[in-house]
């Protein structure tokens, strides 16, 4: 693979821990459990999206914006690390978010809403549940080029396309550099899966590297089939951008078994996974993503699906300033 083809701006200039939770492993009793931990990346309080930003932006760069508009649902990271990022090159940013949860987006919350405002966001657009998003996001990016020498670049949610998931086939390559440097090869990778682009990236990086590691997503959001078929398109155009093999369907498996009663609504799972690893191996998980996925990773071990013997790396996405805004669920 060659991505030196591609425009990149460098958020993070060094690669994320790769390291072990040996107080997690011994606790479950199950196989070795590895963590890479992309909760660490460069801008406001790291998670996922700047590796796909790092292709995003410069992309916006190059083609002379001045404007980031994207899209999440209330307390995004995705939100949050554009506009870092925006506030990083001199832009400006401007967010949709959508209510996907009736009653649950406060502009006054903590969390990410809180630090929207501290980094300075442009306007945030609230709309409804099911809203056609590309099209308020064109509104908002029309509103931009309506002001003089303004131009404005759409950022899809969750950095989900093709050049955003690019971050996360950057990420593969890293993951298995270090695996090799340090001696440890994995049987198995789990991460959370929802808008995609770092599962499907995820997945056409391991594939370029001839890695031979499966992954198991956990989805945060919808039905398995669904959520499955999304991964599997993304990563069959990702691959196509990057010029590499197609992603076999049967490599993408997208659990739904952790979602609980929807996107954002928290869980006991969750809630007990949070609590097990930061009082544990003092890693902070999120809510919505990784305390879910990391819900999943746990179920498995203890269902049997994951075995002494093996070892398994779970792959830390962040998100947790979200914590902050879920503290009457979590504090126990």
């Amino acid at each position: 693979m060659n991505l030196a083809r591609f425009p990149r701006r460098r958020y993070t200039p060094h690669a994320t821990p790769l390291e072990p939770l040996k107080h997690l492993s011994r606790e479950l009793g199950g196989p070795e459990i590895w963590i890479k931990r992309d909760d660490l990346t460069g801008l406001a309080s790291g998670g996922n999206k700047t590796r796909k930003l790092e292709f995003l932006v410069a992309d916006a760069l190059a083609k002379g914006c001045d404007t980031l508009v994207t899209v999440g649902a209330p307390q995004s990271n995705h939100c949050r690390l554009t506009l870092a990022a925006a506030v990083k090159e001199g832009l400006k940013c401007r967010l949709v978010i959508e209510e996907r949860v009736p009653g649950t987006y406060d502009p006054k919350a903590s969390g990410n809403n809180f630090l929207f405002d501290l980094l300075g966001v442009e306007s945030i657009t609230p709309v409804k549940a099911g809203a056609d998003l590309a099209a308020e996001m064109q509104k908002v990016a029309e509103a931009v080029s309506q002001e003089k020498g303004r131009k404005a670049y759409i950022i899809p949610g969750g950095g989900s396309n093709p050049l955003g998931a690019l971050g996360y086939v950057t990420c593969a390559e890293e993951m298995m550099g270090q695996s090799f440097d340090q001696g440890v090869a994995f049987d198995h990778a789990v991460c959370a899966s929802g808008s995609a682009g770092t599962h499907a990236g995820f997945l056409v990086g391991l594939l370029g590297t001839n890695a031979h590691l499966p992954v198991t997503g956990i989805n945060v959001r919808r039905p398995r089939a669904e959520q499955e078929a999304n991964v599997h398109a993304l990563a069959q155009a990702t691959a196509e951008l990057l010029g590499v093999p197609a992603v076999p369907r049967d490599a993408v498996v997208a659990l739904d078994e952790w979602v609980g009663p929807g996107y954002s609504i928290p869980t006991d799972e969750m809630k007990a996974a949070v609590r097990m690893l930061a009082s544990l191996e003092g890693v902070l998980l999120d809510p919505v993503y990784t305390g879910k996925a990391m819900a999943g990773l746990i179920g498995l071990v203890r269902r049997g699906h994951f075995t002494k013997g093996q070892r398994i790396v779970f792959l830390h996405t962040g998100g947790s300033p979200t914590l902050y805004a879920y503290q009457d669920v979590l504090q126990s």
